[in-house]
């Protein structure tokens, strides 16, 4: 009978590496909108950006380790999947904080929290890293 792969270790890589990204991009946002004093969703695109350069690289290399697929195959397919990530990240953000009043860092961490589990690890596992 054939053993069903433990998928445990890979989801928490993946989560590692979350936090890593998250990190980054909370700390773009933060300095970008805090210290530099530019405007929070151009921040936090920034941060997505910075983020998402580092959960691809470590994504590829030591989550789901898929290096034997083409570069450009999985880059295409992370930036794809990304931009919609980033729509839906700073769209919720804008509707988080200009509708319902919360501070922004506050928005962006519940925003954070629903895209990531909700469509990037999905995402990530099933369509970029498959």
């Amino acid at each position: 009978m054939k053993r069903k792969p433990n998928r445990l270790p890979t989801f928490l890589r993946y989560n590692v590496v979350s936090i890593v990204a998250t990190s980054v991009d909370f700390v773009v946002l933060i300095g970008l909108t805090e210290i530099a004093h530019l405007w929070y969703l151009f921040s936090a695109y920034e941060g997505a950006l910075a983020g998402g350069i580092t959960g691809f690289i470590l994504e590829r290399n030591w989550v789901f380790k898929r290096k034997e697929v083409k570069l450009t195959t999985q880059s295409t397919k992370y930036l794809l999947i990304w931009i919609v990530s980033i729509v839906l990240n700073t769209g919720g953000l804008y509707l988080m904080v200009e509708l319902s009043g919360y501070q922004y860092i506050i928005s962006k961490i519940i925003v954070s929290v629903l895209v990531g589990v909700g469509f990037n690890y999905l995402m990530h596992k099933y369509y970029i890293f498959k």
